[in-house]
């Protein structure tokens, strides 16, 4: 059996029967997910990993990871075969009752079970039933880490062997599962405690340079959306797109140079204090160009290039076509979408017909033609982004 064997939902009723792994393909399936494991650290990726371990070693149709979270009090799982991302109070279902408990579960059928009757009716029953899914065997698994706080719970559904229930065999790989899931995922999650965290300052770096010339948290935001839903338009992965998304909020932060003369200045700037403003972008770059982490080299590229133009007569360098780095094409155009429409100290928001002829005026002059066409097809995507956090929304949540 291969590592990356896969069932689909619907198929339960029909799927062929299956042996239990002998003992060598035990070990097999062990080894494989241990290596990968060990050289995983994407959160998503390694909740993945585990839950099909744990649906491998047992020959489950399927298996679910789920992670405490103390500060929210809720349980929640990013990855869970035939279900989609999940977060529930810590106290519901069997999951729940498990991680509180600190006690594992084990249901031979969910439909005669009585002991968490009222659990299974209003959890795996009530969903069969909106799903067409026949839910039979349960097991859940609590895990910890190394200091014995518990951490989460493995989850898995329905033996795919001609027995139909899990066994006491089971219980003892689940438990070995559970075991090296929570030392594993105990350093992931200081990883991606620590990532979180330099997201968050890396967007309040940006709303600092924001704030200082009177624009909106939620300038930085929508800019951040835009750029994210045109990286995806253009073809990029989504870990290259999350990387623009995250980088996007430094694209001004070179303004926090800017005084405040020319920054907050009302009317038109004359051309002394254009050229002051113009240089936001070297010095963004120059705070920024020397890092080694590829999150911050992102955004050194936006802040140096997002005011070049398709046809070379922008700045700071002057430069055209496809010497300027896609980044910052892309936040050429979500920048000033979201500065047309938005007021400013020195004009008051365009009209959204007045803003998209602009675009197909500019098209293959100030923007990039591939750009434009896709921000024209993702139209509808983007303003939903721009209904979401509008400055009005913003206001709002203040009161």
């Amino acid at each position: 059996m291969g590592v990356n064997a896969v069932y689909e939902v619907d198929e339960f009723l029909t799927v062929k029967i299956k042996k239990d792994l002998a003992p060598e393909e035990m070990l097999k399936v062990i080894f494989d997910y241990a290596a990968r494991i060990a050289n995983e650290r994407r959160l998503d990726n390694l909740l993945m990993l585990m839950a099909d371990m744990g649906r491998e070693m047992i020959v489950a149709d399927r298996c679910s990871v789920w992670l405490l979270d103390r500060a929210k009090n809720e349980l929640y799982t990013t990855v869970a075969h035939g279900a989609p991302p999940l977060r529930l109070p810590s106290h519901h279902g069997l999951v729940g009752h498990a991680v509180s408990s600190g006690q594992p579960i084990f249901i031979d059928d969910a439909y005669t079970n009585v002991e968490f009757k009222p659990v299974l009716e209003n959890g795996a029953l009530k969903m069969d039933k909106q799903t067409g899914y026949r839910t039979k065997a349960l097991m859940v698994i609590p895990f910890r880490n190394n200091e014995g706080e518990i951490m989460g719970a493995y989850q898995a559904i329905n033996k795919l062997t001609e027995h139909e229930h899990f066994s006491q065999k089971d219980l003892e790989y689940l438990t070995l599962a559970a075991s090296y899931a929570g030392k594993s995922l105990e350093s992931a999650l200081l990883t991606n405690e620590i990532e979180e965290t330099q997201k968050e300052i890396i967007f309040t770096m940006g709303e600092i340079g924001e704030s200082r010339s009177k624009e909106t948290g939620n300038h930085v935001k929508r800019v951040a959306e835009y750029s994210f839903i045109l990286a995806i338009g253009l073809g990029m992965s989504h870990e290259e797109a999350e990387m623009l998304r995250i980088a996007s909020p430094m694209h001004d932060i070179g303004k926090v140079a800017i005084p405040d003369a020319v920054l907050k200045k009302p009317g038109k700037l004359d051309e002394e204090e254009f050229a002051v403003m113009k240089t936001h972008t070297t010095i963004g770059y120059g705070l920024l160009r020397n890092s080694h982490r590829q999150l911050l080299k992102t955004a050194a590229i936006l802040a140096y290039e997002h005011h070049e133009k398709w046809n070379g007569k922008g700045y700071p360098r002057g430069i055209a076509g496809d010497d300027i780095h896609v980044y910052g094409r892309i936040t050429a155009i979500a920048d000033v979408f979201d500065a047309l429409g938005s007021d400013r100290v020195y004009k008051k928001a365009w009209e959204l017909d007045r803003i998209l002829n602009l675009f197909k005026e500019e098209r293959g002059q100030h923007f990039d033609p591939k750009v434009v066409d896709v921000f024209m097809e993702q139209l509808p995507q983007i303003l939903k982004v721009r209904d979401q956090y509008s400055d009005a929304n913003l206001e709002d949540e203040k009161k």
